[in-house]
Formats: C-alpha cells, structure tokens, sequence
C-alpha cells in the first residue's frame, strides 16, 4: 500500500509504480493511435470510438489510483488524527466529477 508523508508526496511500492506506469503507457499508444486516425482521415465514428476507449482507461486509471489513495494516504491520515485529508479527498472527487 502507498505511503504517504508530510511533503505531500506518496512513496509507492515497486509493483504499484509498475502497473500505473503501465496504465499510462497503455493510454499515450491509444491517443497516438487516435492522432494517427486523424491524419489518416479515418472516419469520425471510428475515431469517436477509440477516443470513448481512451476516456475509459483515464476513468479506469483514476479509479485505480483514488483506491490506493483512499486506502493509504487518506487512511493514514485519519489513523493520525489529520482531518484535512478528508477535506482533501472531497476537493478531489469534485474535480473528478466535474
């Protein structure tokens, strides 16, 4: 599980590091696919859909990293009596619900 600290940074496991990297990596090959697409004139329906695939795996990789931070960090946080972590974990979900 992440830890966290006080210079707002998350030390994340190895493996964590890993599989998030990768996420993103999965995402810059689509988006160079969909920029590809347009300079191929590909049709605007095809496009639609790879970039509707690519929203997914944003959404898919906020989710996966909020799990770990709600599990860690914020965690961490209310264990150590800081209630601004919650009032951190709200501004952030507004942002991500906008």
């Amino acid at each position: 599980m992440a830890s966290c600290c006080q210079e707002r940074k998350t030390l994340r496991p190895e493996e964590q590091k890993k599989k998030l990297i990768n996420r993103l990596s999965r995402l810059e090959g689509q988006i160079r696919g969909i920029r590809g697409m347009i300079e191929n004139d590909a049709y605007c329906t095809d496009i639609l859909t790879q970039s509707a695939a690519a929203a997914a795996a944003i959404h898919s990789f906020n989710r996966e990293l909020l799990n770990s931070h709600i599990r860690g960090c914020v965690s961490e946080g209310i264990r150590n009596g800081d209630d601004q972590v919650v009032d951190d974990l709200l501004d952030t979900l507004y942002k991500l619900m906008k």
